[in-house]
């Protein structure tokens, strides 16, 4: 009679969840940029078979969003909500946090411009930077309206800047991307390019907090011109959105010394906001 054979000793089952797919593809991200977010590179991240990634999420879109989901969700809500905080302040803290988090992820750019964001942390998202519109005195017209023009700044103004990134790593320090920038605008010729070469300092920060703080100060100006001539408090005939400080900035929109940031009727510093 023949022997029993020895059981077949098997492996443990490697158990993963969603928590562990998305945290795959944020490294992926960070070691070889959004294109490398595939289910199969997930998979073979986590050393899995692809239809394990699959269990999870349908398909590589499902991916992206829940990526986009986690890096939303760590918005500080609370310093939005803070009424006690006035609104420009509320988002100006919340256009720095988004920048910090998304150059620390660059490749995470790509990935939120790719598809709608209509997840809850995006949706609460939303709703927050509505409800400071509303707390400035928009009606919810004007305040839909804000909030998207102020998106397409913030998101288009961080785009820019992710895309001059050599690499999917976390964004190098302020200072070194500008006096790259500088460097390359040096060599500009200034024959050619009278204006350009005149305006090397100001142009090579445009990637610095003072020039981002600048350009949402200038978005919200506009916003607070058109809700002061909606209830009656400009005189009419002009455009309802101005171009540059109410009134008090100069016509040339430049501003000298290499400062990108700043109100020039003084009355906002914008590089302290940031």
């Amino acid at each position: 009679m023949a022997q029993d054979k020895p059981p077949v000793k098997r492996g443990r089952k490697r158990a993963v969840g969603e928590h562990e797919v998305v945290a795959a593809a944020i490294r992926l991200l960070g070691a070889r940029g959004a294109d490398a977010v595939s289910i199969r590179g997930i998979a073979a991240e986590l050393g899995l078979a692809p239809n394990a990634v699959y269990t999870y999420f349908p398909d590589r879109a499902a991916v992206v969003g829940a990526v986009v989901e986690h890096l939303l969700g760590g918005t500080d809500l609370a310093a939005l909500e803070a009424r006690d905080t006035p609104w420009r302040d509320r988002i100006h803290a919340l256009a720095a946090d988004l920048r910090r988090r998304l150059l620390d992820h660059p490749g995470a750019v790509q990935l939120l411009l790719s598809g709608p964001m209509d997840g809850p942390n995006a949706l609460a998202l939303g709703e927050a930077l509505l409800a400071v519109l509303g707390d400035a005195g928009l009606d919810p017209t004007r305040a839909a309206r804000a909030s998207y023009l102020l998106i397409v700044q913030v998101l288009g103004s961080i785009a820019l800047e992710a895309a001059e990134l050599p690499s999917p790593a976390p964004a190098p320090p302020t200072a070194e991307r500008v006096a790259a920038r500088r460097e390359q605008l040096r060599a500009v010729p200034a024959d050619h390019y009278p204006r350009t070469a005149q305006a090397v300092d100001v142009i090579a920060a445009f990637v610095s907090d003072e020039q981002y703080a600048w350009g949402l100060d200038r978005v919200l100006d506009g916003i607070e011109r058109d809700r002061d001539r909606a209830s009656g408090g400009e005189a009419s005939g002009g455009e309802a959105f101005g171009s540059g400080a109410s009134g008090g900035e100069a016509s040339g929109g430049e501003v000298s010394g290499g400062e990108a940031g700043g109100d020039a009727s003084g009355s906002r510093a914008s590089g302290g906001r940031v």
